[in-house]
Formats: C-alpha cells, structure tokens, sequence
C-alpha cells in the first residue's frame, strides 16, 4: 500500500508543471505570431500603427477552420493589456470558438492578433465571454492584402483585426466568435486564481517566462 502511495504521488506531481508548460507553449507562439505579422507582408506601416495606438492586444496564434455543410474555428488565445507608461502585461488565456452552417468545404489555419483600441472594447474583452460583433465594433484585415485598404473603414472602431492565413477557403471571418476567458489557465500559469481584470489592467501577477512576448510588444508596439 506504501508503496501505491509513492506511486501515486508520483504520477500527480507533475500535472502542475505540464499545465504550466502546455500554456508556456502557447505563449511562446503567440510571440512568434507577433513576430510574423510585424515584419512579414503588405500593410506594415498600417499595422504597426494599429499596434502602437493599441490599448490590449489578443494574440491567437493559430485560429483553425474547418468546414463541410457544417462549418468551425477556433483556437487558443493570449490577451495582453498596456499601462499609460507603455509597459505591457502578462498575459490572460482565452479560447475562441464558432460555427457556422453554410455551403463551404475547406480547412484553413491563420495566425490572428486583435488590437483592443478603445476602453469601451477592453471592458467588452473583461467578460467571461465575449462575442465578437456584437458587443464592439470589429474592423477586419487581412495581412498581405486589405490592410491598407480597411484603413479608412476601421477608424473608430473598437477591435482592429489582422491576420495571415492559410488554406482553402477565401478569407476568414471572425464575426460572431465567442472569445471565453480560461480560469483553469490562468491558475496552472499564475499559481493562484486571477480575473482578467486584475493581469490586463490591474497588472497584479507577472511570469518572467512571458517576457519574450511583452518585449517583443514593446519593440513593435510602443512609440519610437
């Protein structure tokens, strides 16, 4: 029995460390996508500008569709807040998920990065869930292609998207996806229960692993 116990212990102990690491994981890739959608591409200029005037950015580093008659997407996501002296937080966790029922058959997967512009758009993104569309205006572009051309049409707006995509279907559409704040997330990361609130705007916790990715905001998304 003794030692069924050790056994035990030994097969629990790690949990903690490997949900750290699965979320750590996606950390890193949201900064490699902030990394891709800065230098890569057409628009450049329009984006980065989009970042810099930023209140939160939600990076979701890989958003996958798939669709046959019975269509869906969604992905893993980090939500990111700046202070007014331009210092970025750690991150949040959300999830994004929709569907969609239609004539469409493809798969597709792109990299996303969501600039929060406004505080109206940033107390949207402090729900538990959070619908896109519906509660903030969302202006749409696709890195590579529109960025400069939805210039025009996203002034004012309270959510700028951007993205780069792959796959078999035209475009991609981010209205009416459901962004859902990750408490479990958040505990395995953190050590301790937080509410969105307190990491984007409050700042009240900080993992030293998501430095990478706030340094790589600032290079991009702060004022030279």
């Amino acid at each position: 029995m003794f030692r069924g116990i050790i056994l035990a212990a030994l097969l629990l102990a790690p949990l903690p460390a490997a949900a750290q690491a699965e979320q750590q994981a996606l950390v890193d890739r949201a900064t490699l996508a902030v990394q891709e959608l800065m230098t890569t591409g057409d628009g450049l200029a329009e984006a980065r500008d989009y970042l810099r005037r930023a209140r939160a950015v939600m990076v979701c580093p890989r958003v996958f569709r798939a669709g046959f008659i019975f269509g869906g997407e969604g992905g893993p996501c980090v939500l990111v807040g700046r202070d007014g002296a331009g210092s970025w937080s750690s991150p949040a966790f959300y999830a994004m998920g929709s569907g969609s029922i239609g004539l469409q058959i493809g798969i597709q997967d792109a990299m996303v990065m969501m600039m929060i512009m406004t505080d109206r758009g940033l107390t949207a993104m402090m729900d538990s869930q959070f619908k896109l569309g519906a509660d903030a205006a969302l202006a749409f572009a696709t890195v590579g292609g529109s960025v400069q051309g939805a210039t025009k049409a996203a002034a004012g707006a309270d959510i700028v998207a951007i993205a780069r995509a792959r796959g078999l279907f035209a475009g991609l559409s981010l209205q009416g996806s459901i962004l859902s704040f990750q408490s479990g997330d958040v505990r395995a990361y953190y050590g301790r229960d937080l509410s969105a609130r307190q990491l984007v705007v409050a700042m009240e916790a900080h993992n030293p692993a998501s430095d990478p990715l706030r340094a790589v905001l600032m290079r991009f998304g702060n004022a030279n």
